[in-house]
């Protein structure tokens, strides 16, 4: 309710000062006004926010300018060079200057006349900075992983339920059609009973050690760190982020989440998850990053149906399949072709052009929800589930043991150190 009120509020101040100009004399209205050139009218408009423009928001952003109700009036980022380019993008899409960048995106965060917000950092601020523009009345697209830990999970999910933020996580593969076949073949029974849900990402690098360098210029190390404890400036580090645990946690969650989202649909657990983890990584001690270079994790529903997330192998060679007692149904993440066995079961599927790289049809989910308070595809609470079946299953291989997990109580059972970390501390000043 509140991004609606500031639109409301916004558009009656903008009715006003036109009343006034029409009481004044005749006018030549201009074609903006009522939505031509390319434009929606001012009534119309969704104003929006970025938040870190690196190179997944380059191209999500190209997806959103795209819907001409959007206007984009400020961009942010820790880095100079970055903010920079976000506005001369924006001014050129829009052909105006409006756009304001911000090196503090709290100061984003303070306009009342914003209505939402991409945000699209890395994951150590995710958590943190949607639930800062929850509180600010923006609604919200925030890229994947969602979170860094379990904790600013459920944080999220009861701010923005508290406030009645739309949220929409960037699962985008939810809105994509072979994934949308996929969810509805298995829930069909056109497999037969499902028993396993096989999710292939590829392994993670091996970053070298690099010695501290300074900080560049133009680069707010202060605000890039945020939350996350203080390590030296160096491009490994910085540039690397997804594959050191203190800031990422490598393909087991970077794009493990975006299968066990699917998977989570598809076995129609959106609100809750697997109880048992068991598995096994091969992390490199000579390594300066410190996540797993490859691993499987077993993760097992309370009715034995198992989500085998593995981190093996090339980066083209991504895949999440179904199977079931008669059969299986599979996605390929690389060129978004669709196989079955038995090869029938393909029939029944419309074609589409789409693939998980087109984010268009999950924005306009995001749009039409801004304007009707409905839920998003993939709302704070699935996305949370989903993102917390990689987390456990970081920890489990982290720890070296297979752990039990309730997912009503979202505690381990009978492991007190597990569930220590389930949240970590932050540093100073912020916090949840």
């Amino acid at each position: 309710m509140a991004s609606y009120c500031i639109r409301r509020r916004a558009f009656l101040r903008r009715a006003a000062k036109a009343l006034a100009i029409a009481a004044a004399g005749p006018a030549i209205v201009p074609a903006s006004a009522s939505g031509a050139e390319g434009k929606a009218p001012p009534s119309d408009q969704i104003t929006l926010g970025v938040i870190g423009y690196g190179p997944r928001c380059q191209d999500v952003f190209g997806h959103v300018l795209n819907f001409k109700e959007v206007r984009c009036l400020g961009v942010s980022d820790c880095q100079e060079q970055r903010r920079r380019a976000a506005k001369a993008r924006v001014d050129a899409h829009h052909k105006t200057t409006d756009c304001v960048d911000y090196p503090d995106f709290r100061a984003l965060l303070d306009r009342q006349d914003i209505d939402a917000v991409l945000i699209a950092t890395g994951d150590r601020w995710h958590a943190l900075a949607a639930i800062l523009a929850a509180k600010a009345g923006k609604d919200i697209y925030c890229e994947k992983p969602i979170t860094l830990t379990i904790a600013e999970g459920r944080a999220l999910v009861e701010t923005t339920s508290r406030l009645g933020t739309v949220y929409q996580a960037g699962h985008q593969r939810r809105s994509v059609d072979s994934y949308r076949f996929q969810v509805e073949a298995v829930r069909n029974g056109l497999i037969g009973k499902l028993h396993t849900i096989l999710c292939q990402v590829w392994a993670g690098p091996v970053i070298r050690h690099e010695p501290p360098r300074p900080v560049p210029p133009g680069f707010d190390y202060e605000t890039w760190l945020g939350p996350t404890p203080y390590h030296p400036f160096t491009n490994a580090r910085v540039f690397g982020w997804n594959y050191f645990w203190d800031t990422g946690a490598g393909p087991l969650i970077g794009m493990g989440c975006h299968y066990t989202d699917i998977a989570q649909w598809g076995h129609a657990s959106d609100d809750t998850g697997p109880v048992a983890y068991e598995g096994e990584a091969v992390f490199d001690p000579e390594a300066f990053s410190d996540t797993p270079v490859t691993g499987e994790i077993r993760c097992t529903y309370a009715d034995g149906v198992k989500i085998v997330l593995r981190s093996s192998g090339a980066f083209e060679n991504r895949y999440i399949r179904f199977i079931g007692s008669e059969g299986w149904v599979q996605v390929d993440d690389q060129t978004n072709v669709v196989t079955a066995q038995p090869a029938d079961l393909l029939r029944t599927r419309s074609i589409s052009a789409r693939s998980w790289a087109h984010a268009g049809d999950h924005v306009r989910n995001l749009l039409d929800c801004i304007r009707t308070r409905r839920k998003t595809v993939c709302d704070p609470e699935s996305a949370h589930r989903a993102t917390t079946v990689c987390h456990i299953a970081n920890l489990c291989v982290r720890l070296g043991r297979s752990l039990k997990w309730d997912p009503q109580a979202e505690r381990f059972a009978g492991d007190n150190e597990a569930d220590r970390m389930i949240s970590r501390a932050m540093r100073a000043p912020w916090r949840l």
